[in-house]
């Protein structure tokens, strides 16, 4: 690219050469205007000079003459803007075509008392998709605006700014088109559809901290075909993006000292691969996600004869490859070694699992065990589990194990003390109700994580979806299952409204998970990380689902009002059917549930409520 850039400078710019030249001279070939206007009828020379100011009609040979005129003479400075919000390749697209936009309606408009006049985060003043189509039918701006940092930077807009990805990525996005010899020319309207399924909502824990988002469709439904394997349809850029946050957000040694931390966690992982010495003894792991490189220390002093420890993050590889070799565990890599025989034991590479070939050379199904932390909030959240089965299948040899080896999802009724609604209700002798109503509503749109007290569990559990890691399919990890819950026999909890009946209220479904470290490997000392509501609290927490209202229902009640609506007081549920479903979302690493509920009487009678949407992101 950088080669492309100045071979098209210096078409850009015959002044130089030809200063030297007489008057005369100019005179007899007609001009250099007219050379120019005629080399402009070509078509070939002409079109990369027209790179038009942000503000006003001048316009320039070169992305840094035009941005160094927007800063001397409008204020404007492009790269402290791009620095200041840490803009991409899409971030600056879109500044630019909002800039466009906001100048062709005000030729006085500016940028800095726009970004002054109310909004406290200037970024959202573009950061909307309706920009990502050129306002200019032919911009070359857009496919220029990096040229001056490709030698500083590095890779940056070197490998971003390749005209092919950039076609096919935006060409994704509804309402916009591209002819590729043709830069910069729409072919098709601007009705952009991206979220048209729902807005955006800021989410909070149940008591009012921020948690996720939510898309919700205007119907309520959610098909099948939306549900399952739409992570394959995202541009790849969205993707790249996607995991380069998700990555980023692990080099916080916060997080890791979370995790770390996590008792519950820690112990299951560090039973599994200490107390198993028939296991590892001599075996070749392969640790995908290592973070700190923790469960390869535990791999590596439990007698693992080679331990690869794989890891996305830029950092947080350097860090595990500091941390292996203060502990004396490095091994060296036998290539920059010379061919001498290998030292240590823990060999860390850096990169996504899926591209481990392009870093280190590792024989299909060589592994002995396969050792992953990859479990998200609701066991699913961040799609890790698709990068342990990719190497499941190419690496893990035939009968080799996998710690954990299973994996299972519960469901369970929680009642009110689950819900922000009792703090409320006397904050300092005062009545806030107001607030913890607002928020019960608001939960109904979206997954809140937090911990939840047994007591505060209104039904049985049940299983929702079991998983065997070692024979699972991927398209597996996406499902939809059934599930009944019935009231808790006994007496009835604390927010009970009818003691003498038995009637409580079940305000939604809580979701958790327990993995597996069975007999099938761990033959010694078989572990369970259980992240339930009865066990001590993990990191996870739990994932709750809020009904749209809560229902009644009481155990072992016979008698009710027939004309009564099915979940009433008058007429509580003897049964909570529900269908939920998970599946992979449109956001890369995010997921989707849908809810429905169907309520059953103890006379048979069913009320079925409209399916909800949640995302957790």
């Amino acid at each position: 690219m950088a080669g492309t850039h100045k071979a098209e400078k210096a078409v850009m710019e015959p002044e130089s050469e030809l200063e030297e030249l007489e008057e005369e001279e100019e005179e007899e070939n007609g001009g250099w205007d007219d050379w120019r206007e005629e080399e402009g009828e070509d078509g070939e020379e002409d079109s990369s000079s027209d790179l038009l100011c942000l503000f006003c009609d001048t316009k320039y040979a070169s992305s840094p003459e035009l941005f160094d005129h927007c800063l001397s003479v409008h204020k404007f400075d492009f790269h402290g803007v791009k620095t200041s919000f840490n803009l991409d390749f899409y971030g600056c697209f879109k500044l630019i075509n909002y800039i466009r936009s906001q100048v062709a309606e005000d030729k006085s408009w500016s940028f800095e008392h726009a970004c002054n006049s109310g909004q406290k985060d200037s970024k959202m003043l573009w950061d909307d998709d309706k920009y990502l189509k050129p306002f200019l039918s032919d911009d070359p701006l857009l496919y220029s605006f990096g040229e001056d940092e490709e030698g500083d930077d590095g890779d940056d807009y070197s490998a971003l700014v390749e005209k092919e990805d950039v076609l096919m990525d935006l060409e994704n996005i509804e309402g916009i088109g591209f002819d590729e010899d043709n830069v910069g020319q729409n072919h098709a309207s601007t009705s952009s559809k991206l979220g048209e399924n729902g807005t955006k909502e800021v989410p909070s824990t149940s008591n009012g901290t921020v948690a996720s988002q939510v898309v919700e469709p205007p119907n309520g439904k959610l098909a099948d075909k939306d549900m399952k394997g739409s992570t394959l349809m995202l541009p790849r850029k969205e993707i790249k993006k996607a995991n380069e946050n998700y990555f980023g957000a692990y080099s916080s040694f916060g997080i890791h000292r979370e995790m770390i931390s996590d008792k519950v966690r820690m112990d299951a992982y560090r039973q599994a691969i200490l107390q198993n010495p028939s296991l590892l003894t001599g075996a070749v792991v392969m640790d995908v996600g290592c973070g700190t490189g923790i469960l390869s220390l535990f791999s590596a002093q439990a007698g693992a004869s080679r331990v690869i420890a794989v890891e996305a993050s830029q950092k947080m590889a350097a860090v595990a490859t500091q941390i292996a070799k203060d502990n004396g565990l490095l091994r060296v890599n036998a290539q920059t070694n010379k061919g001498n025989e290998c030292g240590g034991i823990i060999e860390v590479v850096q990169s996504m699992v899926e591209d481990i070939d392009k870093s280190v050379k590792i024989e299909p199904h060589s592994i002995d065990v396969l050792l992953s932390e990859w479990m998200g909030y609701c066991l699913l959240y961040e799609s890790m589990l698709s990068s342990v089965l990719f190497a499941r299948d190419k690496w893990l040899k035939p009968g080799g194990a996998m710690l954990p080896d299973t994996a299972t999802i519960y469901a369970a009724g929680f009642g009110r003390g689950a819900t922000s609604l009792p703090f409320w209700e006397d904050v300092y002798g005062f009545s806030m109700s107001c607030v913890g109503n607002e928020l019960v509503q608001d939960s109904a749109k979206i997954p809140i994580v937090d911990v939840v007290n047994e007591n505060d569990l209104v039904t049985n559990s049940a299983v929702l979806q079991t998983f065997d890691l070692v024979t699972m399919k991927h398209d597996e990890v996406d499902f939809t299952a059934s599930i009944e819950l019935e009231p808790k026999p006994g007496s009835p909890p604390h927010n009970s409204t009818d003691v003498a009946s038995k009637t409580t209220w079940c305000y939604g479904v809580v979701l958790w998970f327990d993995t597996g470290f069975t007999t099938r490997f761990c033959k010694e000392a078989p572990a369970v990380l259980s992240t339930s509501p009865y066990t001590p609290k993990t990191h996870w927490s739990q994932t709750i689902l809020t009904f749209q209202e809560p229902i009644a229902v009481a155990f072992g009640r016979d008698s009710a009002d027939g004309s009564a609506a099915v979940g009433t007081d008058a007429c509580p549920a003897a049964r909570l059917c529900q269908r939920i479903s998970i599946a992979r979302a449109s956001q890369h690493r995010s997921i989707d549930i849908s809810l429905e509920t169907v309520a059953i009487s103890h006379d048979g009678r069913k009320r079925c409520w409209p399916v909800q949407i949640f995302n957790l992101s």
